[in-house]
């Protein structure tokens, strides 16, 4: 709160995060859009130990959507500062990106500086995971090399049978992300209409 936050708003987004958060997850912070002229349904963000939510009020302020990515799944951070403001977004592995604008500068660099140290640790617990499973696999196969008892007569080896080929269809939702990015991209909508957009498609989930 101590970053220009609008106490209303936190405490809107801070009652619904709590009856979301999982077995040990921890709320880290929350920044509140603070928009040029009429701020009366702020966007906000809040990050965790687990995960990056966006939380955008709905149906004049009655309710609220959120939607959430974990940070594994995320690919990058990114902070932009502008004359009025500053905006954050979040990038992930399938080529989805949300982000808010308007948000006070501070509480950006906040939001930046959190997200920075909970990938590093995410990569960090990535790497220790990848070498278990390295280690595993390895003790593994030494293991079946020193069990296997000698073979005095092999059976010719039968030709496997040819797999089907399985045509890949493009991902529906990807694609109608990256229309709506090149939409925003190109001026045609604006940066809340972008959000608003994005909300729905990953509702639909």
């Amino acid at each position: 709160m101590s970053d220009e936050q609008d106490p209303k708003a936190i405490e809107k987004v801070y009652t619904r995060l709590v009856d979301l958060l999982t077995t040990g997850e921890e709320i880290i912070y929350i920044a509140v859009q603070k928009k040029p002229l009429v701020n009366i349904l702020p966007d906000c963000i809040a990050i965790t130990n687990k995960r990056v939510l966006f939380f955008t009020p709905a149906n004049l302020g009655l309710s609220i959507k959120f939607v959430d990515f974990v940070w594994k799944d995320i690919v990058d951070v990114y902070t932009k500062e502008e004359i009025i403001g500053a905006i954050f977004s979040v990038k992930t592995t399938n080529g989805a990106e949300m982000g808010v604008d308007y948000l006070p500068k501070v509480q950006a660099r906040k939001l930046y500086q959190y997200a920075q140290e909970r990938k590093e640790a995410e990569r960090e617990a990535r790497r220790q995971r990848e070498l278990e499973e390295k280690r595993a696999e390895s003790g593994s196969m030494q293991f079946e090399q020193q069990s296997q008892a000698p073979v005095f007569q092999t059976a010719p080896a039968q030709p496997e049978p040819a797999s089907p080929q399985v045509e890949v269809k493009p991902d529906v939702l990807t694609e109608k992300l990256k229309k709506l990015k090149m939409l925003f991209d190109n001026g045609l909508i604006s940066q809340e209409e972008y959000n608003q957009k994005k909300l729905d498609l990953l509702s639909d989930l």
